[in-house]
């Protein structure tokens, strides 16, 4: 098929490689690839600087949306125009914030309703498994959501329940059945330390959340995936000590991936000054060793990706009056910052824009099966970014697409700014031309 848009660049991530290349596209999709110096002929030309790099779209799997019902937090029109501005051209949906959460099919078709004519990048839905919806399970896996989120512990929100030891069980059975990936938040509520709670202190939070409850949570996942023949992936991982225990399942054959975030990959405990609930999230942010640990394992390829967990919520829900971690909303918001968070990190370490973006799109599209997402290969879509990552900007909360202004990056200067997102061949404007993924169509 014959180019309608050529984009030429002296640096594009492809593959794992940074080479110079001319990116062919038409009807939304890659059709050729070619070297910079033999570009095909094409209706339109697109030549970016010297300064820049063409990347694949990234791939946020793990977003807080929370519209319907929570919409005062976040929506769909806010968080896809961040994402875009981010470099993100594809999000999956998190079922629990929102109200209805996506737990039945009727849920499912609220928010997708709710969506509808809104959003400005690509969007796909997690199903949940919660008490009691079992049987629903496989009604939304036909529906075409990506696979089901899941906690072993208090979710935070009373309409998204926890699954009991056997209840998960039950649930991992369901989805091996289904050949649906079931993604779960692994803490132990058992290792718990609730009495360590120490109002504004940071270190009484983080020691009411120890290592030791990511570690137990986990084997439990590992464990009912080797039973089951299940697929699991681990969430927002900040403990490096569960790392052995997902490095021996995977030796031994249970189909198990992980993820981690930009903001346990950047910030650490110890320069977390008390009342700071800004930086509250659960799992909670650790020691700099911890994060350094992270990072080990990131090159080594034993966590497979990086997502946000943008969960943001209303400035008032944060305390920042009072700094009570007892009580402050945990979650931050970050999707607009994600790529040059880890770029800005990635680089201090010596490592490559291909492994940023191997861990922030090719990884994140494959684990869900988006194959047509998440890079610059003929048959893709041409969901692409114009990366400068030498730029450094300083984030001022005012001037991101986020609902609300609150961050936990405010005043940090990082390197690499987005300069320009296309979606299917079309930069991403004030029109939103975002679809809405099912299971098995991208």
């Amino acid at each position: 098929m014959r180019p309608e848009l050529v984009v030429r660049a002296r640096r594009a991530i492809i593959g794992d490689a940074e080479v110079g290349a001319a990116v062919g596209v038409a009807a939304g999709r890659i059709v050729s690839i070619t070297a910079y110096d033999a570009p095909p002929a094409a209706g339109r030309t697109v030549d970016l600087a010297d300064d820049e790099v063409l990347l694949p779209g990234l791939v946020d799997t793990h977003v807080h949306v929370n519209e319907p019902g929570r919409t005062a937090w976040e929506g769909f029109a806010s968080a896809t125009r961040a994402a875009a501005a981010g470099g993100v051209t594809t999000i999956v949906d998190m079922p629990l914030n929102s109200v209805p959460p996506t737990t039945t099919l009727d849920h499912l078709r609220a928010k997708q309703r709710a969506a509808q004519g809104q959003v400005a990048v690509d969007v796909g839905f997690w199903g949940g498994a919660v008490p009691g919806n079992l049987p629903d399970l496989a009604q939304l896996h036909d529906a075409g959501v990506l696979g089901f989120k899941c906690f072993l512990l208090d979710s935070g929100v009373d309409e998204f329940g926890h699954l009991d030891p056997d209840e998960f069980g039950r649930a991992m059975r369901e989805t091996a059945r289904l050949g649906a990936l079931l993604v779960v938040h692994a803490e132990d509520a058992g290792e718990l330390q609730p009495a360590a709670l120490d109002g504004r202190r940071y270190a009484g939070f983080l020691a009411s959340r120890p290592q030791a409850a990511e570690r137990s949570a986990i084997a439990q996942v590992v464990a009912r995936a080797e039973a089951t023949g299940g697929r699991a992936h681990i969430v927002h991982l900040s403990a490096a000590e569960a790392l052995p225990v997902l490095r021996e399942a995977r030796a031994a054959g249970v189909d198990v991936s992980v993820e981690t975030c930009p903001h346990y990959l950047t910030f650490d405990a110890e320069d977390i000054e008390d009342g700071a609930t800004e930086l509250k999230c659960c799992p909670p942010i650790r020691e700099a060793a911890n994060r350094e640990a992270l990072w080990t394992a990131l090159a080594a390829r034993e966590i497979d990706l990086v997502v946000s967990d943008h969960s943001p919520c209303t400035p008032d829900l944060k305390r920042r009056g009072d700094g009570d971690f007892a009580h402050a909303w945990g979650g931050i918001a970050s999707i607009q910052l994600g790529l040059p968070v880890v770029w800005t990190e990635a680089r201090a370490r010596g490592l490559p824009l291909s492994d940023v973006v191997r861990w922030m799109a090719t990884a994140p599209a494959d684990r869900v099966g988006l194959r047509r997402k998440g890079r610059i290969a003929v048959g893709a879509d041409a969901d692409l970014v114009r990366f400068a990552p030498a730029e450094e900007f300083t984030v001022e909360p005012a001037r991101l697409h986020h609902r609300n202004p609150v961050s936990a990056y405010a005043g940090r200067r990082l390197a690499g700014v987005v300069r320009e997102t296309w979606l299917r061949g079309e930069p991403v404007g004030e029109s939103p031309r975002g679809q809405l993924l099912r299971r098995g169509t991208s």
